[in-house]
């Protein structure tokens, strides 16, 4: 993951004192973008990136310019089908001066301007500052895999991948909104567009926010359907099943870095890794976390998951100390979640990190297929 944070003056600003906020929110969120950092500021605007580098790894640095630098972006995540894109662009007579993801959405963005988030496949938040026309583009992924908050006062509007990144540069209050705090208690999380504190926003998932100095335009670009129910056999579901379930595996391997899997243990992740195990040319890095209580452990499934397929498996145990980590926990959420799941994640994830950079996981499969 990376972190991206900005704000726009619509008014104008200092370049040096924006300059100096921009680095204190991308500071905040160094631990999301270790490799790099990046600024681009004028008279309105100042963006700020921390990367995680994945693709391109030479070229990649954002802030990214497109149109003679007329237009700035920053981005985090991965655009899965960025390839065919790009050669669609290069076709329509589009040049490219890196490898990079980041590039196709800029370009995109040049060729069919707001409508270019239908175009993507991918996991994203991004902003495209356009000089042009004075306009701030905000766009998130059709299931909000990647977040992004924002805060507007008068002519100034900020955003930021976390709520921390707001409050350092002074862009937003820490006021509880208590019809948020209500949420939480009824739901165990803080639902979008509220957050914790009053008058701050999450860009819904699929939707686009423009914002000018007039005021902001927020549109919903895409809309889950649900097909006409159709008489099958299960083994006719599982012949269909299985290309889209290898198509969605393939596009994320995508790395130029050390790439893993997490390893419940369930059906889910064992899917991921058995189709990962298929497609790799190495073994493929998988890791699993257990507990002492037995009955609450899934180690010894995940093993005998990662024997079937021949992984490089690691296994850690937890025994854990949550009056040691739950501040941690906390202060990367910025805002009240209920999930016991947040301790255990916490672990694994410090594990796989020794040894890979991007792990895949069978998140999602639940909300896909119906379950809990």
């Amino acid at each position: 993951m990376c972190g991206i944070a900005g704000y726009v003056d619509f008014d104008g600003h200092s370049r040096e004192e924006a300059g100096a906020r921009v680095k204190r929110m991308t500071d905040a969120l160094v631990y999301r973008g270790p490799d790099a950092e990046g600024f681009f500021v004028d008279a309105h605007a100042a963006l700020g990136h921390r990367r995680l580098s994945i693709i391109d790894l030479g070229s990649g640095q954002q802030p990214m310019a497109a149109a003679g630098g007329a237009v700035q972006i920053v981005f985090n995540g991965e655009i899965y089908n960025f390839q065919a894109l790009r050669d669609e662009l290069e076709a329509a007579g589009h040049c490219f001066a890196t490898r990079s993801d980041t590039e196709v959405i800029l370009q995109a963005y040049l060729a069919w301007g707001e409508g270019c988030v239908e175009r993507l496949n991918g996991m994203f938040a991004f902003a495209i500052w356009d000089t042009r026309h004075r306009r701030l583009f905000l766009a998130r992924d059709r299931v909000g895999k990647k977040p992004l908050y924002w805060y507007r006062s008068g002519s100034r509007f900020g955003f930021a991948s976390e709520l921390k990144a707001l409050r350092v540069g002074g862009l937003c209050a820490d006021e509880v909104d208590p019809e948020a705090l209500d949420c939480y208690f009824t739901f165990g999380y803080v639902p979008a567009p509220r957050t914790i504190y009053r008058g701050v926003r999450k860009l819904q998932a699929a939707r686009t926010l423009t914002v000018e100095g007039a005021g902001e335009r927020e549109r919903r670009y895409w809309t889950l359907r649900c097909g006409t129910p159709r008489e099958i056999s299960l083994d006719e579901a599982v012949d269909e099943l299985e290309p889209l379930l290898d198509d969605a595996v393939r596009c994320r391997l995508m790395s130029e870095v050390p790439l893993g899997a997490f390893l419940s243990g369930g059906l889910d992740s064992s899917l991921v890794a058995a189709v990962m195990s298929r497609m790799a040319g190495d073994p493929v890095s998988t890791h699993s976390i257990g507990f002492d209580e037995r009955e609450f452990s899934e180690l010894e499934t995940a093993r005998a998951t990662a024997s079937f397929l021949g992984t490089n498996h690691h296994e850690y145990t937890v025994r854990p100390v949550a009056a040691e980590v739950l501040p941690r926990i906390a202060r990367h959420f910025d805002e009240p979640l209920a999930d016991s799941s947040a301790i255990p994640t916490w672990y694994v994830c410090e594990m796989a990190r020794r040894s890979v950079t991007v792990a895949l996981s069978g998140d999602g499969g639940d909300e896909a297929f119906a379950g809990y």
